[in-house]
């Protein structure tokens, strides 16, 4: 309800804008032909994924990892790891952040294990994964358009190197952090019984089709709304009471839509100027870094998603928007409100009664962002 509140009070605040004449109404049309599709892939996708995990799909994959594990802490986590960064790059960083949050708490303590190595993974990698894929982060489907939607492979392009740098290194670093408890051993537990396998076979069915159907051009949100209304379709028949309004994030959806107000109003207002000496305008390797740095410090400082929309207009060139992008996407490990996955990953863990303490989230996270942003940042380099 508070992220509803924030956005409530931010589309107030971009309507005063408007009647104010800071935002024109032109530019305000502008915007909205931009976002709309942005918002009904967000909307389709929570919808999915929230109904594949009602069937037990995520569970499911889960307790059979913990049997590929083979007893071996580390081993499991390495599925861990794969698992979060498949579901962050294919099925974006928030419904990793909202569904496997609960998965790996309950599978960890399943097999007898910490679930604090899990859990880290799985928000660190809900961020740093988000960046090989238009799909993958709000922010990539922004650069997308603001490339001239040149498709999810020619995107894939630009962010690879940087992408595989941002799953490799703070893989590496929770290793490190956590190794006492990734070296241990467990016994596998007896497979639980699947409530409806019908339903578990339809969600699995629509996202093995719907993840190449992600990637082959179309615009995202066509074969996502398509998904989800084939699974709401199953779900009416097989299990009605599941389909309520509290499946659409309309939470979420009025947060994005205030803060596009607000930043296309402030950019209107001044702001790009501002912004453009902050960052500086070259595309040397230095350059690269100052962005990236600016693009890190402005997420952890006011949320990642802001950010972005603030210093997309000064990027001017692929190289700059993707420095922009390794900065909004990998750099938000620092506070909890950097990006709304950290949030929503930390009120799962309080439902599994799982205390972190944000004092420690923050000294990890001094370590992760800076150095994650500036390898990739030279992945970037070396890329071009």
């Amino acid at each position: 309800m508070r992220t509803a509140i924030v956005g409530g009070v931010l589309v107030a605040v971009g309507a005063v804008a408007v009647a104010l004449g800071i935002l024109p109404l032109d530019t305000l049309g502008e915007l909205g032909d931009r976002v709309w599709p942005i918002l009904l892939f967000v909307v389709a996708i929570t919808v999915v994924t929230d109904l594949a995990a009602e069937a037990g799909l995520f569970g499911w994959v889960a307790e059979r990892a913990a049997r590929w594990g083979l007893g071996r802490a580390w081993l499991l986590w390495i599925f861990v790891v794969v698992l979060a960064s498949t579901s962050t790059i294919f099925l974006s960083l928030d419904t990793t952040a909202v569904l496997l949050t609960p998965v790996v708490v309950i599978l960890a303590r399943h097999v007898g294990l910490s679930p604090l190595p899990f859990a880290f993974t799985t928000v660190w990698l809900a961020n740093t994964a988000s960046l090989l894929l238009p799909v993958s982060n709000l922010t990539n489907l922004l650069a997308e358009h603001e490339l001239g939607s040149p498709g999810p492979l020619a995107f894939a392009t630009l962010t690879a190197a940087p992408a595989v740098v941002g799953i490799v290194v703070p893989s590496v670093i929770l290793f490190l952090v956590f190794r006492r408890d990734l070296t241990r051993r467990y016994t596998t537990q007896r497979l639980a019984a699947v409530d409806d396998r019908v339903l578990l076979i339809a969600s699995g069915a629509v996202i093995v089709v719907l993840i190449p159907a992600l990637v082959s051009g179309l615009p995202v949100w066509l074969p996502a709304s398509v998904a989800a209304v084939v699974l709401a379709a199953v779900f009416a028949v097989r299990r009605g009471s599941v389909l309520r309004f509290g499946l659409v994030p309309w939470q979420l959806v009025v947060f994005a839509s205030g803060l596009f107000l607000v930043m296309e109003a402030a950019h209107s207002a001044g702001l790009t100027e501002v912004l453009t000496a902050a960052s500086g305008s070259g595309e040397s390797p230095l350059d690269l870094l100052r962005l990236a740095g600016v693009s890190a410090t402005a997420s952890n400082l006011v949320n990642n998603l802001p950010a972005y929309l603030a210093l997309e207009p000064v990027a001017g060139t692929p190289e700059r928007l993707v420095a922009v992008l390794i900065g909004t996407n990998l750099g938000p490990l620092v506070t909890p409100w950097a990006s709304l996955a950290t949030l929503l990953w930390h009120a799962r863990l309080v439902q599994q009664d799982v205390e972190v303490r944000w004092s420690r989230y923050v000294v990890l996270g001094l370590v992760a962002a800076p150095l994650t942003v500036a390898l990739a940042t030279l992945a970037l380099v070396l890329r071009f």
